[in-house]
């Protein structure tokens, strides 16, 4: 009788300790390398969306600055304005709560209009140090232009007295009488008033000529559609209806009386536009720079954040010699006149979100716009240059 025998299991020999020791360590060098790739995907995408971020900031600032500089000095007399004097100097860039966001900026020469009035390292408001723009200055500068937009043509001016106005429509343009419609007149607005009394000077001819004169009024009350105000004390200094010269009351009393009967009187609300840059308030957290715009004696509003350097260079055209100046980033401190700047050089450095590490982010935008409005020189002049 035969016995059966089991067969005998062969053992199996399994990884050993330094196997083990061995798999997990090449397991976790390609981990952490996965992990690593990983992190500076996510490192590369956040820097290309923070650049993007930042140059779309940028380009709107920009986009916005180079609209109102193109229109710089439209509808203004050629060469400029004389303001009044006699209350001293006149503001640039502070609304109707006192607040004046740029720097002892006043107009210059003697209170003296220009289409561009360029502001030399005076560009952030209370004069703050901007710790991370570069060893550079900051400029502020200021486009002044008719606003077409809301067009005052439609309304008929006549002056009761040297600090009021009344508003009546014009062969029934807009009904009904709004100036104060979405977009119409504030108090703290500027209005050009040209002036005008037919046939009461002396042609070169001996024929009848008119007699005009040209100021701006800042509005300091607007009681209803059909009356605006411009009393003493206005924020910006530009009423002085005590001046004896240069003021909107002088021009309503030398030209026809308080009534101004007879007169041809013509009107647009200037824009008085001021780039600058502020700090806002910490308020708990870390604020970076913003591009402010203000715009006559309103409230400034940020149009871009995190912006840290602003400035501007000027081309201007040389009265005495006939040629251009170019790239002169502080034409008054030259000698050179506002009135004759050609092209506004813009400067813009904007800074990403995050400022610390490897993810910091800064660049600059660049552009160039020329001013067609402004006056002009004639080089081709027979004897010397003649510049309007």
């Amino acid at each position: 009788m035969k016995t059966m025998k089991m067969p005998i299991a062969k053992s199996q020999r399994g990884f050993s300790l330094i196997e083990l020791l061995i798999a997990s360590t090449v397991g976790l060098v390609v981990i952490l390398a996965l992990t690593m790739m990983f992190r500076q995907a996510l490192n590369a995408t956040f820097v290309v969306t923070q650049r993007a971020e930042t140059q779309q900031n940028l380009r709107a600032g920009m986009e916005l600055m180079m609209k109102d500089l193109s229109m710089a000095g439209a509808g203004l007399p050629s060469g400029g304005l004389q303001l009044a004097t006699a209350g001293g100097a006149t503001k640039v860039a502070c609304n109707q709560t006192g607040t004046c966001y740029v720097p002892a900026d006043t107009y210059p020469n003697t209170n003296f209009m220009y289409g561009i009035l360029p502001g030399f390292a005076n560009g952030v408001q209370n004069g703050t140090v901007i710790a991370a723009a570069p060893a550079a200055t900051n400029d502020s500068i200021t486009s002044i232009y008719c606003d077409y937009n809301f067009p005052l043509t439609n309304f008929k001016f006549t002056f009761p007295s040297t600090t009021q106005a009344t508003v009546a429509v014009v062969n029934g343009a807009v009904t009904p009488n709004n100036i104060l419609a979405p977009g119409g007149l504030n108090v703290g607005d500027l209005i050009l008033f040209l002036i005008a009394t037919p046939g009461t000077g002396t042609g070169s001819e001996g024929t009848s000529s008119a007699l005009t004169a040209t100021a701006v009024g800042e509005i300091t009350g607007i009681p209803n559609n059909t009356e605006i105000l411009f009393a003493a004390g206005d924020e910006l200094n530009f009423n002085q209806p005590a001046a004896a010269t240069n003021s909107l009351a002088n021009a309503i009393t030398t030209l026809g009386g308080a009534l101004g009967a007879g007169n041809q009187v013509t009107a647009c609300r200037l824009n008085a536009v001021t780039y600058f840059l502020q700090v806002p308030p910490a308020g708990g957290t870390v604020q970076t720079p913003r591009l402010m715009r203000q715009v006559n004696g309103l409230t400034a509003i940020p149009v871009a954040d995190n912006v840290i350097n602003l400035q501007f260079s000027y081309d201007v055209i040389n009265s005495v010699a006939g040629t251009i100046s170019p790239n002169q980033s502080n034409p008054l401190g030259a000698g050179l006149s506002p009135a004759l700047i050609q092209k506004v050089n813009i400067w813009i450095m904007g800074q990403g979100l995050i400022v610390s590490g490897d993810k910091a982010q800064s660049m600059y935008l660049a552009s160039s716009i020329s001013t067609r409005n402004m006056s002009f020189c004639n080089s081709y002049s027979a004897n010397t240059t003649v510049c309007q």
